[in-house]
């Protein structure tokens, strides 16, 4: 009795990319417009109507902005760090050498 093989779809391997933003950053942009759309309408409800629309359009924009330039840096929060490191080699380990002692 032989077993069927079939063949598994493991994706692209390439992160999920819609409208420019790619993978987690999907959910940072939609997050952004829920969170402008919630607090200028709070906005607008307790003052006025323009500056609700103002203030909607206004924290929509620096949502995607900022969810654009962590982006940038990448998938993964790294540490970049510019120039040279030297780092000292200091070993505690010390190797004692045991005369052989003949009788």
């Amino acid at each position: 009795m032989t077993q069927e093989r079939y063949p598994i779809y493991k994706g692209l391997q390439k992160p999920l990319i819609y409208r420019g933003f790619k993978g987690k950053f999907i959910y940072w942009g939609i997050g952004s417009l829920i969170g402008g759309l919630a607090l200028g309408g709070l906005v607008g409800a307790l003052t006025n109507l323009f500056l609700g629309g103002f203030a909607t359009l206004a924290l929509m924009g620096a949502g995607l902005a900022y969810t654009f330039m962590k982006q940038g840096n990448g998938l993964h929060d790294k540490t970049r760090h510019r120039g040279v490191f030297i780092h000292p080699i200091h070993l505690s380990i010390r190797y004692e050498v045991r005369e052989k002692v003949n009788f």
